[in-house]
């Protein structure tokens, strides 16, 4: 029996930790009160809720009051663009984001503008950053959120968020960062980072998919997307996720407890990833910031080949994803790339890497051998006869 593919894509997600699995087991089985009920079945369920609360606050140093749990980071996104959007309209109807950002927060902006809104997508350098003195000169009177990502999922770059909160500060404005790439990986504490809010998804960090958790400064409010009763405080509406919550809770203690360990491991094995790469390989472009980037994510492009071809031609040994597209009308090229001006050459054939906790140094050895004799094969096949 062939074995299972070398996992190379734990941005994408990863898989739920053995000790969140465990956690969760009793909530699967015979504790399944509803959170919101008076006995003894509600009450266990509600203290289960209150601690996983308690551990996702210790993770972002925030207070647990600060925390509300949702369906995952796209909800935790629209909740702030949207519910923010709405409630401050009346003093502003702009907005600032990136054109680097997750669809997450892209496709809410987009629906914003139908709503005559105004939204200034920031362009990047080749890194991917954005600059603080972009974000200080979109800045208008109308300005009433600043939405940029913690770290990109595509290529790692992580954004100068300090930099951007002072100027958010200096002008009055409220500022909200999608941490779902960062949080489990580097420290994401909203007060170190002068946030008001931040996303997170409990898929990126080893729990259950389909449960996340939005942080809301104290003293700051939106209008509700979800309306019903008065769960989460009254600000999301919906009988808690107990079972996902305490999945979500378990993976942010354990994220805590392995945050310094878990950059080291990361970080060798990505380097070793791009040195077997490089090694082998001409014609290589390493994409992102070098030194500003997430420990575990490393995008390459490779000069002249489909991506998705690479995929293919790697078949099922190792399991990766393709930053572009190619298809009978052209390539089509990620947001990401277009936006960090990558030459087409070598867009076209990006694909990133993502290392995560399971992850093997004889795991990365292979897939550079699977790799890099994938590349090969494609280039020969490419050549034109002689």
């Amino acid at each position: 029996m062939a074995s299972d593919p070398i996992y190379l894509d734990y941005n994408a997600t990863t898989p739920i930790d053995p000790e969140v699995v465990e956690a969760m087991l009793p909530y699967l089985h015979h504790q399944f009160g509803n959170p919101s009920s008076s006995h003894a079945y509600g009450i266990t369920a509600s203290e289960a809720v209150v601690s996983a609360r308690l551990q996702v606050a210790d993770l972002l140093g925030a207070e647990p009051e600060e925390i509300v749990f949702t369906s995952g980071g796209t909800e935790s996104n629209n909740m702030v663009i949207k519910g923010l959007a709405r409630r401050l309209a009346s003093q502003g109807r702009h907005i600032i984001t990136s054109a680097v950002e997750h669809p997450a927060v892209l496709e809410p902006c987009y629906s914003l503008e139908k709503d005559n809104f105004c939204v200034t997508f920031l362009p990047v350098d080749g890194q991917g950053r954005v600059r603080p003195e972009a974000v200080k000169d979109a800045i208008t009177s109308e300005t009433t959120l600043i939405s940029i990502m913690h770290a990109n999922n595509e290529v790692g770059t992580i954004e100068p968020l300090g930099e951007i909160a002072a100027v958010a500060r200096e002008r009055g404005i409220l500022l909200h960062t999608d941490a779902a790439q960062s949080v489990g990986k580097i420290p994401a504490r909203p007060d170190e980072l002068g946030v008001d809010f931040l996303s997170l998804a409990g898929h990126k960090i080893y729990a259950p998919k389909g449960v996340g958790a939005l942080y809301i400064r104290s003293g700051r409010h939106l209008d509700r997307l979800m309306h019903g009763a008065s769960h989460e405080s009254g600000r999301r509406a919906g009988t808690e996720n107990v079972l996902g919550i305490v999945g979500l809770g378990k993976a942010c203690e354990i994220a805590g407890e392995s945050l310094e360990a878990g950059d080291a491991h990361s970080r060798a094995l990505r380097d070793r990833l791009w040195q077997g790469l490089s090694s082998r390989l001409t014609d290589l472009r390493r994409n992102g910031d070098l030194e500003a980037c997430l420990p575990n994510t490393l995008s390459v492009s490779f000069r002249g080949i489909d991506a998705t071809a690479l995929l293919t031609e790697m078949g099922d040994r190792v399991a990766a994803s393709a930053g572009a597209a190619c298809h009978s009308e052209g390539v089509e090229v990620s947001t990401v790339l277009t936006a960090m001006q990558v030459p087409l050459d070598y867009a076209m054939g990006t694909v990133r890497f993502s290392v995560g906790r399971p992850t093997t140094e004889q795991e990365v050895d292979t897939a550079v051998q699977v790799v890099a004799e994938a590349v090969e094969r494609l280039r020969e096949t490419s050549l034109p006869p002689s």
